[in-house]
């Protein structure tokens, strides 16, 4: 994100072809509460000991028909997608709309996700909007051989003016008339640094997304949870008018500090259907020192935390939308004590 160029970077996923599969509804209730996850990740279930049996099972009433159900994409951006509380911690289409010279860059590992927001989101903002954002598919650890993303449109006017590679697309390190100049922020949201598992794959995207700043002085941004709840198994849920949104967290493990955290959306006008693992996480929970100790080691010139608590596990069994949390701030600070669950925005300062 950037005056004069945004770019918004998600993270590394590790993803296969998408798919998900349909449960009828479950004679089950779940907690709730904890911070929303990470943008689109690996679609591909991976089932724990205790549900095998039930999610085997396949969606067997012929009265729905799966061509009609809502896009996964679509509950997730319902459900787990705030940009306009980003916006206000920033300062998305709304950063394009104020000012005629901001571009929006997004590089992200699923293609299938990509063009979802292209035909769903990018090409509804107008032509004006639309002109100035650029969705690239590549992996954030090699940047610029990532590959731009194009609607039909677009395609027609970048045959005009621009030299096609073979396969029809353009990377970033080749096409030097893609407007993709340094950024003011860059972003990393929904948790997708947990996506990287080694210090050294963590470094090496905050050097990527460092050098992507402005030489003239830039941020980076990410988001990361944790609390003693964060630490266990879990099942949170958020109700919405026309779906349930659940979060389900895996064993922790101690030792490598990796979960595996699957969504799943039960869906009320489809008679309760529910689409297990839409979205699924292997992920390594970073502590707060360990990713400003990487930022600083990538050269950052200086690290900042805004926290705030969120509501206790243990005492929250169910959420209506995005609930009383959403009123709580963020707060800078240099410590914090030890909550059940709490959100954090890491700053990185070039």
């Amino acid at each position: 994100m950037g005056k004069n160029g945004k770019k918004q970077h998600q993270n590394q996923r590790n993803r296969k072809p998408a798919s998900y599969y349909l449960e009828d509804d479950e004679q089950q209730s779940y907690p709730l509460s904890q911070p929303a996850p990470s943008f689109q990740s690996d679609p591909n279930s991976s089932l724990s000991d205790e549900e095998t049996e039930s999610d085997d099972k396949q969606d067997q009433n012929p009265s729905v028909d799966d061509d009609h159900l809502p896009s996964k994409f679509s509950l997730y951006q319902q459900s787990v997608q705030s940009p306009k509380g980003d916006i206000s911690y920033l300062q998305n289409t709304e950063w394009l709309r104020s000012d005629s010279r901001r571009t929006a860059v997004g590089l992200d590992l699923d293609v299938e996700a990509l063009d979802w927001c292209m035909e769903n989101n990018v090409n509804k903002v107008g032509a004006d909007l639309s002109s100035r954002i650029f969705l690239y598919h590549g992996n954030v650890l090699q940047p610029l051989e990532a590959k731009l993303v194009k609607s039909n449109l677009q395609n027609i006017m970048h045959n005009v003016t621009l030299e096609e590679k073979g396969n029809g697309s353009e990377s970033i390190a080749d096409s030097e008339a893609l407007p993709v100049p340094p950024r003011d922020i860059i972003c990393a949201f929904n948790y997708s640094c947990c996506c990287l598992h080694s210090r050294q794959e963590l470094i090496s995207y905050f050097k990527h997304a460092l050098h992507a700043l402005s030489k003239k002085g830039g941020i980076f941004v990410m988001d990361l949870y944790g609390g003693t709840s964060s630490e266990c198994e879990l099942r949170m849920q958020r109700r919405f008018p026309n779906f349930t949104y659940t979060w389900e967290q895996a064993g922790f493990d101690i030792i490598q500090r990796k979960t595996r955290i699957s969504l799943h959306f039960t869906l009320q006008k489809q008679q309760k259907k529910k689409l297990r693992h839409a979205f699924s996480y292997s992920w390594r929970l970073w502590s707060l020192p360990e990713i400003k100790d990487c930022l600083e080691e990538a050269g950052f010139r200086s690290v900042h935390f805004w926290i705030r608590q969120m509501p206790d596990s243990e005492n929250i069994k169910s959420m209506e939308g995005f609930g009383a949390a959403r009123d709580i701030k963020y707060e800078e600070v240099t410590s914090f004590q030890q909550q059940d669950s709490w959100n954090a925005y890491i700053v990185g300062v070039s």
